[in-house]
């Protein structure tokens, strides 16, 4: 190796040291910042209710600085010059590396340039770049150290809120996790049916882009409630249009009553029969008798349980007393052709004073008795539900069982379309089709295509006729897809007006429970609840929501606190508004509190009443449905509650 060599691979290795040691400190550095940047934020979160998210966004940040200060530190590469006048500098050799450096670089070098270089190559063996870059922790890996301490011990302080900021903070929660129920109710139902209306999906799309502005924006209690009004008051505004049609009025009518559902066709009621008939097999008796049975054995077993109890000379003729009655109930079970062996086995535990196994087999007479009776009322049920299908056109159509029409319809026109049909099979389907011409009226276009359907079978024109009562089940079909979005709108309205309760009380989905829905989706009633009266579905107390005589009815406004209420009127499918006339300043008639009835025993505490009803007012004066005349007295009244 070179003298030249030699010097130029000391100073390679004095660079590396140096860029090294700019790089710890660049990473020293980082971690101070990071870690100021850190302690800061968390500060501020600890004193202010700042969102969740800036802690994550400080802590990436802090993770990043280090990496950047290191980045930055060992960037740059010193150049073998640079090296040489700082190690000339450090060691005191007068610039010898560097004009050695120098001199070297010039082609045809003379004597005096060889003593440079070897002048400089012996002083450079006495260099050692570990001691001139030393690697240890400079002044501010202790600052950053330090405040990385302060912000862990910081970590398990507490945080400050006040009573307004937590509430704050449960709003905003409570908002997201009911804009995500409310965006997979709602998609999921745009997946298991699409609408048949495209203003229909348009709007349930806009319900669920609802739901994901409430998941993802930062929204206060007023705002959501005012995003939620607003697309209520939209689909409303649809719902009205639907309702317009008389032909929904009318499948809405026939889906209410007992015979009008084509959830059951014929052959779907036999089947079920059959297979009940075939569970009871020769036990004929009615549900009634049954009933009236099992209300016996009940009170043989309290008078059973009570004999259990005493004891002295009169037991003994209670028990055969006991016994007779029970016998007496066996053989008018016998008599009704019911098979209960569980009650001659409870007669012989009885005779043989075996106190525990006579209550064990009652009571599996009872169990028995019970589903016996179940199966017979569902059996009774079926059966006549079955007896109000319709048998033809006319009176399916009459019954509103528009799906079996719209079959029974499709397969005249089949028969038609063969052209294989004798007079007598002609004249059949002919007068058929006369006959639902009158039903028919209620449907729309299905009358009309009825008719003109019938003239063409009496001019012999059988293709003809084919097209239309083919048109005329399509005509059927389309109204019932036109229901299932009234249907659907419907179930969104409810969404909605559940996601505003929600909201509203500042309670979680699973908690707050849609008023009017229970098993099976009946309302339920009680105090508090939903009850079925009246013929519609109606909140005591409350907005009513209904489905009755009328059609496709919703109620446009909540009248607590309103000067507009929605009427219903019995020959119209949109409901009007009776306006009535206030007095600024004056005094409210009535206020209603949402959960309490006024019919029997209120057990709603009176706590929950108020904060329900505070969380209904804040609603109604966030959607502006409270005259501005009354703002002020509501929001004072409901303040004063809290006192």
């Amino acid at each position: 190796m070179s003298e030249l060599q030699i010097i130029e691979a000391t100073l390679q290795r004095a660079a590396r040291r140096r860029r090294w040691a700019r790089a710890l400190r660049g990473l020293w550095v980082g971690l101070l910042s990071g870690s100021a940047v850190w302690l800061v934020t968390l500060g501020s979160y600890k004193l202010w209710p700042i969102p969740l998210s800036s802690l994550l966004w400080a802590g990436g940040v802090a993770l990043a600085c280090p990496l950047f200060g290191i980045f930055i530190g060992g960037w740059r590469k010193p150049a073998l010059p640079e090296t040489a006048r700082w190690v000339d500098v450090k060691q005191n050799l007068k610039e010898r590396l560097s004009t050695a450096l120098e001199v070297a670089a010039q082609p045809n070098g003379s004597t005096w340039e060889q003593l440079v270089v070897s002048d400089a190559a012996a002083h450079v063996k006495e260099i050692d770049p570990r001691r001139l870059v030393r690697f240890s922790l400079p002044k501010t890996a202790r600052w950053a150290l330090l405040i990385l301490v302060l912000g862990a011990g910081l970590g398990f302080v507490p945080e400050f809120r006040s009573k307004q900021a937590r509430q704050q903070q449960a709003d905003a929660k409570n908002i997201k996790e009911v804009g995500k129920q409310l965006t997979d109710l709602t998609r999921r139902s745009l997946q298991q049916r699409k609408p048949a209306i495209e203003n229909t999906t348009k709007s349930l799309e806009s319900v669920a882009s609802l739901g994901d502005q409430l998941t993802k924006k930062s929204l206060t209690r007023s705002e959501a409630l005012k995003d939620l009004a607003s697309v209520t008051d939209k689909l409303k505004d649809q719902f009205k249009e639907l309702g317009k049609d008389p032909a929904l009025k009318r499948l809405e009518q026939a889906a209410r009553s007992p015979g009008g559902t084509d959830s059951q066709t014929a052959a779907g009621l036999q089947k079920q029969m059959e297979s009940l008939q075939k569970q009871l097999g020769d036990q004929k008796g009615s549900p009634e008798a049954m009933d009236k049975l099992q209300k016996d054995l009940e009170k043989l077993q309290e008078a059973a349980k009570g004999l259990a109890d005493k004891t002295g000379s009169g037991n003994e003729a209670e028990r055969q007393k006991l016994s007779e009655s029970l016998s007496a109930l066996s053989q008018q079970a016998q008599q009704m052709g019911l098979q209960l062996p569980q009650l001659n086995e409870a007669i012989a535990a009885l005779a043989a004073n075996q106190s525990e196994r006579f209550m064990k087999d009652l009571n599996a007479a009872l169990n028995d008795l019970e589903k016996l009776r179940d199966m017979a009322q569902k059996l009774q049920q079926l059966q006549a539900q079955a007896e109000k299908l319709g048998k033809d056109l006319a009176e399916q159509l009459k019954y509103g069982q528009a799906d079996a029409a719209a079959q029974t319809l499709s397969k005249l026109a089949e028969q038609l379309k063969a052209g294989n049909l004798s007079p007598e099979q002609l004249q059949k389907i002919l007068q058929e089709v006369s006959a639902a011409v009158p039903p028919a009226a209620d449907y729309g276009k299905v009358a009309d295509l009825l008719k003109q359907g019938a003239k063409q079978m009496q001019s012999g024109d059988k293709p003809g006729a084919s097209q239309s009562l083919a048109a005329a089940a399509k005509e059927l079909e389309n109204l019932m897809q036109q229901m299932g979005d009234a249907q659907s709108l419907m179930a969104a309205m409810d969404n909605l007006q559940q996601a505003s309760l929600c909201i509203g009380t500042c309670q979680g989905w699973g908690m707050c429970k849609n008023p009017g829905f229970g098993k099976g989706g009946r309302p339920g009633s009680g105090v508090g609840t939903w009850a079925d009266e009246n013929g519609g579905w109606g909140y005591d107390g409350e907005w009513t929501d209904r489905w009755d005589n009328s059609g496709l009815t919703r109620p446009d406004t909540d009248p607590r606190g309103h000067t507009e209420r929605d009427v219903t009127q019995s020959d119209a499918l949109t409901p009007t508004k009776v306006k009535g006339q206030f007095s600024p300043g004056g005094q409210m008639p009535s206020i209603t509190l949402k959960g309490v009835s006024i019919k029997g025993q209120s057990k709603v505490a009176y706590e929950e009443s108020v904060t329900a009803a505070q969380a209904d007012a804040q609603s109604a004066l966030s959607q502006e449905k409270v005259p501005r005349a009354y703002q002020g007295a509501v929001k004072d009244y409901f303040d004063d509650l809290k006192k």
